[in-house]
């Protein structure tokens, strides 16, 4: 090649040497996609005899699935219905994600995601979550947990929190009523909500959402009750809005009418208001 000199220089092509680097560059990005999306599975753990049916291929006979997201929806039925001795722990779900790795003070992730069932009634299943869940995990842990259980007569019902400021509604004093709640079902869902529908434009989003459409697909009868809250954090009124979700469900779910101040204390945080303006 020569220059504007007319200097003559000697060039050799990088081409195949940059192909090569490409290639590398490729498969170290494809290892970390698949050690990244081997992170990020949803990994079901049952108890050694709930594992143990379902490798015999029989899956868990259900005919009521309460599942409960968010702090307060599990807290409700931490404090109104485990605290009898009638259920046990069967199994549990661990998700990784760039939320849940940020957790502080969290001991483990499997204690976000708990399943109990009850011991008088293995039919009745509970879930807690109160982990994140990103949107590429919601279809993962769906299909896992349903691919487990038996459809036939099965009953799903979602116990849901959802911030009041997003609720839409053109009465925007509706908002001195919350905590409140509003249904959402599937189409063979033959009972009665015990409350009003969720009004337009307001959406479910997150897992009810995936396991909404999931059931949708699947004809499965499914209800969520979403409750509208004002308060942040867990608190034991928000809680009880909670109560007439589950009375619907009869003798398979009894409610602890009145628990105890210790179990709420347990339960319920406590936020002591202090001025930063005046000490």
């Amino acid at each position: 090649m020569a220059t504007f000199f007319g200097e003559v220089l000697s060039v050799y092509s990088r081409a195949v040497e940059e192909d090569d680097e490409d290639l590398e560059e490729n498969e170290e990005d494809e290892q970390i996609h698949r050690e990244l999306e081997e992170k990020r599975e949803v990994r079901l753990h049952w108890s050694p005899a709930v594992s143990e049916s379902l490798k015999s291929g029989n899956k868990l006979q259900c005919s009521d699935f309460i599942l409960a997201v968010g702090h307060n929806a599990a807290r409700f039925l931490s404090v109104y219905v485990l605290t009898s001795a009638n259920w046990d722990a069967v199994g549990h779900a661990s998700v990784w994600n760039e939320r849940s790795r940020a957790v502080s003070g969290q001991t483990s992730e499997e204690s976000a995601c708990v399943f109990y069932r009850q011991k008088d009634n293995p039919s009745v299943l509970i879930c807690q979550v109160t982990c994140y869940i990103a949107e590429d995990q919601l279809f993962q842990w769906t299909e896992k947990v349903f691919d487990c259980l038996q459809h036939r007569e099965l009953n799903v019902t979602v116990l849901s929190d959802s911030p009041m400021a997003e609720y839409k509604a053109a009465d925007y004093l509706c908002s001195s009523s919350a905590p409140f709640l509003r249904s959402l079902h599937t189409g063979v869902f033959s009972g009665q909500p015990v409350c009003q529908p969720l009004e337009q434009p307001n959406i479910v989003t997150g897992l009810p959402a995936a396991v909404l459409n999931h059931c949708e697909v699947h004809r499965i009868a499914t209800v969520i009750y979403q409750c509208y809250s004002d308060v942040t954090g867990p608190d034991s009124v928000t809680m009880e809005t909670y109560k007439p979700a589950l009375t619907k469900l009869g003798k398979s779910m009894q409610l602890d009418p009145s628990p105890s101040t210790d179990v709420l204390r347990k339960f319920v945080t406590t936020t002591n208001i202090q001025s930063n303006l005046y000490i």
